[in-house]
This record gives C-alpha cells, sequence and structure tokens, in this order.
C-alpha cells in the first residue's frame, strides 16, 4: 500500500496528543442497543432482530463476551451483551459449552444466531482485537469502537479484518461503531468490514471507517460472487486507500455516505457486482467509483452524488473509473423503503451521527439528526440503571421456605478447611469456597423440587464473585448468568439438584448460605 494512509494519519494523530498533553478531556455519551430501527437489507429475509427479547447480560471482558454466549440454554437463545470497557488480547480467553464456539484472541460468533453486542456507559473499546462472524445469523453490532486489528506483527486477531464476516452468514446489523487502523497492509492491517462466502443481508449504517488502506470487500476473489445483498449508508470513510468498498458479484446499495480522503480508489464494482449509488458525497479524493484492478466489470446506478475535489484518472487496461462525469451503465431494484437525504448535507448529518458515541443519532431524511426518543425504547433497548430480572438483588430478600435447609450439598473442589455442607446449615458464620477463584457447589434432593429463586450470601472476608450460571443439574440447562452475589430469578423449575457455578471471581469467594425457594 502506498505510505498515504500513515502521513495523512500522523497529522490526526497530533490532535490527539495535543490533547493528552494539555490534559483535555473528551467526553463519550451514554447508550443503549438498536435505538432507531433496522434498516436496509438486514431488514429483509425475516428481518434482524439479534438478542431481542433475551436475557441482558453486561460484560466488561472478551472473555465475559464468550462466557455469555456459552452460558445460553442453546446457540440460539437470544441474547443482549452489554459491553462497556477496554476488551484486549489479556481478557479475551476461550470459553467452552455447547451453545458456543469460542477462541482466545478474538471474538467468536460462529455457530450461533440471536446475538446483541452494544457499547454502553463509558464506551466499548475492541482494542487490537477483532469480531469474527461465521456460519451464523441475526446479529447486532452496536455502539462500539475496534481499532489496530492486525493480521502480521504483534498480536494478531480476525485476519486482519475488524469485522469479518463469512460461510453462510445471514442478517447481520452494524450501527453507529467505529471501526479503525493505523495504516495498511505493509503495517500489518487488513480490512475494516469484509464479508465473504456466501455472506447475504448485511447493513453498515452510522459508521466510522477511517485510516486503512482497505475499507471493505465483498466477495474475497473473482469467483466469490455469492455474496450480497448489502446496504450501507450514512457512514463516513475517511483517509482510506481503497475499498470503501469492493464490490464482488452481488447487490449493493450505497446511500448518503460522506467519502473523504479516498487516496487511490474508492466504490470498486466488479465481477459482475451491481450497486446503486445515491445521494453520497465524495470529497478530496480519487477515483471514488468504478471498475479497477481487474478486466471482470461491475455495474452502477447512480444519482444525486456530488463530486467535491475528485480527481479522475485515465481509462486503460484493468483501470476503469466511472468519472469524470459518472454515468448509470445498470438498473438496481431496491425491495425496502428508504428516505435520502439531499447529497449537500451529508457531511453535517454524517458528521453528527456517524461512530461510536454519538448517542445513537438517526436522520429522517430532513438533514437534521434525530436524537432517539427515550420515552418510546426499542424491544432491544435495555434500560441500563434498571437490573435484568435474572441479576442478584440484595434488596429484594425472597420470601417463604428456604427450601435447602435439610437438603443435600456437593459441589466442584472445595479449599482446605472448608464443606459443601456449610451452604445449606442456615449459618452465615460458616462456609464452603472453591479450591481456586472458579468452582460450583449445588443443592440436591431426594425428590424433584420447583425452585425459582435462590439467594447467595457472601461469608466475610471474602472475594468478589464476578460471573457465574445457575444451572438446572439434572438437565444442564442455564437458569440464569450474571454477576455478583445476592437474589437470582428465574422461571420455576421442577428439579432434583440445582448448581451455583462461579465462572470468574476475584480472589478466592466464599459462600456462607446457598439458599432456595420456590417464589
Amino acid at each position: 500500500m502506498r505510505r498515504t494512509v500513515a502521513v495523512r494519519l500522523s497529522a490526526l494523530l497530533a490532535t490527539g496528543a495535543l490533547a493528552a498533553a494539555t490534559g483535555m478531556a473528551l467526553s463519550t455519551s451514554t447508550a443503549s442497543a438498536a435505538t432507531g430501527g433496522v434498516t436496509g437489507y438486514a431488514t429483509q429475509n425475516g428481518g434482524t432482530t439479534g438478542g431481542a427479547g433475551g436475557q441482558t447480560v453486561r460484560a466488561t471482558t472478551g472473555t465475559a463476551i464468550h462466557q455469555a454466549l456459552c452460558g445460553r440454554a442453546s446457540s440460539s437463545t437470544p441474547i443482549v451483551i452489554q459491553v462497556e470497557g477496554t476488551i484486549n488480547h489479556g481478557n479475551t480467553a476461550k470459553v467452552s459449552g455447547s451453545s458456543c464456539s469460542t477462541a482466545a484472541g478474538v471474538i467468536e460468533l460462529k455457530q450461533i444466531s440471536n446475538v446483541t453486542i452494544v457499547g454502553v456507559g463509558n464506551g466499548a473499546v475492541f482494542d487490537q482485537l477483532g469480531i469474527h462472524i461465521r456460519e451464523s445469523k441475526n446479529i447486532i453490532i452496536q455502539n462500539v469502537t475496534i481499532r489496530n486489528v492486525k493480521k502480521s506483527g504483534s498480536p494478531t486477531s480476525n485476519g486482519g479484518d475488524a469485522i469479518g464476516m463469512e460461510s453462510g452468514v445471514r442478517n447481520v446489523w452494524v450501527d453507529h461503531t467505529t471501526l479503525e487502523a493505523s495504516g495498511g497492509e505493509s503495517e500489518g492491517y487488513d480490512g475494516l468490514f469484509d464479508m465473504k462466502d456466501n455472506t447475504q443481508y448485511v447493513t453498515l449504517s452510522y459508521s466510522t471507517l477511517r485510516n486503512s488502506g482497505r475499507g471493505g470487500l465483498i466477495g474475497s476473489s473473482e469467483s466469490d460472487t455469492s455474496n450480497g445483498y448489502v446496504t450501507f449508508h450514512h457512514n463516513l470513510y475517511e483517509n482510506i486507500d481503497s475499498r470503501t468498498p469492493l464490490l464482488r458479484g452481488g447487490i449493493s446499495h450505497i446511500y448518503n455516505n460522506h467519502y473523504r480522503n479516498l487516496n487511490e480508489s474508492g466504490i470498486n464494482s466488479r465481477a459482475g457486482a451491481r450497486a446503486k449509488v445515491d445521494n453520497n458525497y465524495f470529497e478530496d479524493s480519487k477515483d471514488v467509483l468504478g471498475t479497477f484492478y481487474t478486466d471482470a466489470a461491475g455495474y452502477w446506478q447512480v444519482s444525486g452524488n456530488i463530486f467535491d475535489n475528485v480527481t479522475w484518472s485515465e481509462r486503460e487496461g484493468d483501470n476503469n473509473p466511472a468519472g469524470p462525469n459518472p454515468t448509470s451503465n445498470t438498473s438496481v431494484g431496491i425491495p425496502y423503503a428508504y428516505t435520502l437525504d439531499a447529497a449537500n448535507c451529508v457531511p453535517s448529518v454524517v458528521s453528527q451521527t456517524a461512530g461510536a458515541n454519538k448517542g445513537l443519532k438517526v436522520s429522517d431524511g430532513s438533514c437534521t439528526p434525530q436524537t432517539p426518543d427515550p420515552t418510546d425504547p426499542d424491544p432491544t433497548d435495555p434500560d441500563p440503571t434498571d437490573p435484568d430480572p435474572t441479576d442478584p438483588d440484595p434488596t429484594d430478600p425472597p420470601t417463604g421456605t428456604n427450601l435447602s435447609l435439610g437438603a443435600g450439598a456437593d459441589g466442584s473442589s472445595k479449599a482446605s478447611g472448608t464443606s459443601y455442607g456449610n451452604v445449606v446449615d442456615g449459618s452465615t458464620s460458616t462456609y464452603w469456597s472453591p479450591s481456586g477463584s472458579t468452582g460450583s457447589v449445588s443443592v440436591k434432593w431426594g425428590s424433584a423440587t420447583t425452585v425459582s429463586k435462590i439467594n447467595i450470601q457472601q461469608a466475610s472476608g471474602s472475594g468478589t464473585i464476578g460471573s457465574y450460571r445457575v444451572l438446572n443439574h439434572d438437565t444442564g440447562a442455564v437458569l440464569a448468568s450474571g454477576s455478583g452475589a445476592g437474589v437470582i430469578s428465574f422461571s420455576a423449575t421442577s428439579l432434583k439438584k440445582i448448581t451455583f457455578e462461579i465462572t470468574s471471581a476475584s480472589g478466592t469467594p466464599r459462600i456462607a448460605e446457598f439458599e432456595t425457594y420456590a417464589s
């Protein structure tokens, strides 16, 4: 790749360095999931709902994200994973389970469905760590930053792609994200947003892609043409060398995007691809539309675009720019409703809406960004201040008979000097501890007993429980998952044995009482 990205990046980074040196603070906004609603091709093929209707789990590490996926009852059980903090190689380990297939060093969404990953609070940053979607469907990724993912050098992740999709992926909505690198292939980076091997019905909206040699592709080779039905709208592509995106086969709808400083080429339609390119704003760039680096032609339908200080090279050999006066050479029908902003206001609208931590603002075609109505939340938009019903609440003590009294107890290996029976003896002065920071303890009965609530009481001097799972030991089903100690509610279940499994902790927890209740 050319050195242009690195040179321009140094100027952009200088502003950030000055802010740090002078102690300036950058503010971020709180956001929740899926506000504004899914748009584009992700609305087709049955639609994209992510984890709507499922449990909401908070995660601050990559391992916790994997634990949330693996803690589901099945690989298709809906779940919303709220992420806050920095996710990196140091806190992203492989987790095993029947409802997941994960790997260390990458957020792996493999052979699963019905998942939302959304940044909340002070923001979610995936640092040098990519998100890999493979053989999966109905996925939402929203309000996160993914930066500096490498395919060479150290550390590496996800083949160098910030977000990569492959192998029969269907219905993905990526919204209000920031995807960025610090150079091109010679610096170890690959694409920011790649789709290949039969990936379809995808929307990328209100996102910022910048400082990379490659923006992204649809199709990994001239023969990989089974991908398509992809919408790109209200995105900012800035300081990118090429592939904004590269299209091989299939249909794409590209509207209301702001392209700035495309250094070598932009939308590269080839190998029979057809793109509808509406009301975009191209600025200070070169060869922003055409068929490049191949003699396998692609096609486009253009209308309403603005070309501001765009330069065009001569048509020669495998270099076929659409300009200097782009005209349509195909017709593309769009099956969904959409409203266009006028191209002349796209830079303003996109600057206020695109990227993570922008308050999830959207546009309604009026050239005025709209703030989501907090009184009318989307079904997948949980209130971060309102805990999930399965989260422990120490202020909500259970009522009725503690069914653990007189029951049996067992579990995984225990710390020296502790006993399983201490969790069912009614005394908070005795306790069970795992032999390390993780482990499990169970309450059991001779006959089936209905349980819908448990209360985990920790002894003084205890390490802090990080994440947990509550299991129906008879079937292996996950009844609840979350973090911390206290009261945990779930659907009433008849069982002979119930297990509290500590999957992460700070120090060694001490469980004084494992109380169980029918209601």
